[in-house]
């Protein structure tokens, strides 16, 4: 049995402070008629040095709930130790079937959702895929709220295997990230290729690789150009080894931009380039601009570091992290192939297609919300018809 009222679903996520990054997914979730869908997000969010203020609610978005949050950034748990005093009354108010968080099981935010749940199901996305052990008290929180999840949707089979290591019994939904196809759309107009042109977006951090790619121009072969767009900072030793290796007529620095000056970036190149290093701390749990890229038709070179190699799919190449020579070595080859440039960008595109639109998220998410609480609104169904029937 199955009831008329739409399934009540409430997402607490921090990543929705921003409409034109997090909050896009949840357009397509609230526009399913037999959802009702509540989103909490904080009224302002720190990471990264940066500071960003809740942008105003959109119909489309479902039931917007913007909320202030304690502890937005504090120590060394970062943003993890976050939580909102009004969720409480919130969620009395709202009786939802499902509550979903994107956020890590450990977080403090995860804790009371746990703890303040009532009879919702608990739907939990992960994206950690490195298995270390926390400090107290985050490991015992950890392991607590995962006892109580009633489903995991999961970026990556390491994510999963994470969460499975700690303690999670249940079902497991893939969900990827989705990209707005249409602020990320590929050019109209075919690029010349007199040389061959790559690039980078992201933060300038020494773990993304971005050494490597300046010791494949430096060996010699080709010719070839970097791009480069970030911050970060490991940008000022980027910015001396460009001089040491008398690179500078070749490659170029320009920081951030809103998402329509990322995209046109990403027209301008023959292919990106992500080339991110394992270390103890560091595996690339998905790499977003790897989708964004693509969705211009652009093709990636990706490090085999964590799910990079999965994401890119048909849509590119991978080599050995940390090796300037393989790099350079394809760059060789594809520089002299505009054919093969044409086919790795067409078949980028039909990659982001068949499984990153916001749409592909969407139906993961909801596919495991139903379940979740599949079992609950069958026991509730009865109780609820026979109020209706009562005088």
């Amino acid at each position: 049995m199955s009831s008329a009222r739409p399934l009540r679903i409430v997402s607490i996520a921090h990543p929705a402070v921003s409409s034109e990054a997090g909050r896009l997914r949840y357009r397509h979730l609230a526009s399913r008629k037999d959802i009702e869908l509540h989103l909490v997000l904080p009224s302002v969010w720190k990471e990264f040095g940066r500071t960003i203020v809740a942008e105003p609610p959109q119909e489309a978005e479902g039931s917007v709930h913007v909320l202030p949050i304690r502890l937005p950034h504090a120590g060394p748990m970062n943003w993890y130790l976050h939580f909102y005093p009004g969720l409480r009354r919130l969620l009395r108010k709202l009786d939802p079937d499902v509550i979903h968080l994107w956020e890590e099981p450990w977080s403090i935010v995860a804790l009371q959702a746990q703890l303040l749940r009532g009879r919702a199901a608990l739907v939990l996305e992960v994206d950690q895929n490195i298995l270390k052990r926390l400090p107290p008290p985050f490991e015992a929180i950890r392991k607590y709220v995962l006892r109580h999840t009633d489903h995991v949707l999961s970026r990556s089979p390491d994510a999963t295997a994470v969460v499975r290591t700690r303690g999670y019994r249940g079902p497991v939904t893939p969900v990827g990230y989705g990209v707005d196809l249409a602020t990320f759309t590929p050019s109209p107009v075919t690029r010349r290729n007199d040389s061959l042109k790559i690039g980078y977006v992201g933060r300038l951090v020494e773990e993304k690789g971005l050494d490597d790619a300046l010791d494949a121009l430096a060996i010699g072969g080709a010719p070839v150009s970097l791009s480069i767009m970030g911050q970060g900072p490991h940008e000022a030793k980027l910015r001396r080894r460009v001089d040491e290796l008398a690179l500078s007529e070749r490659v170029t620095f320009r920081g951030w931009g809103p998402p329509a000056e990322v995209s046109a970036f990403l027209r301008g190149l023959d292919a990106l380039v992500l080339l991110t290093r394992t270390t103890n701390a560091v595996r690339e749990q998905f790499g977003r601009v790897i989708i964004e890229a693509q969705a211009c038709g652009v093709p990636v070179i990706g490090s085999t570091c964590g799910a990079i190699p999965d994401v890119v799919g048909d849509g590119g190449w991978i080599v050995p992290e940390r090796d300037g020579t393989a790099l350079r070595d394809l760059l060789n080859k594809i520089a002299c192939d505009p054919a093969l440039l044409r086919a790795k960008g067409l078949a980028a595109r039909v990659n982001v297609e068949a499984r990153f639109t916001y749409e592909a998220v969407a139906t993961a998410i909801e596919t495991a919300c139903r379940a979740a609480a599949a079992p609950a609104r069958d026991l509730k169904v009865p109780e609820l018809n026979r109020a209706r029937t009562e005088p």
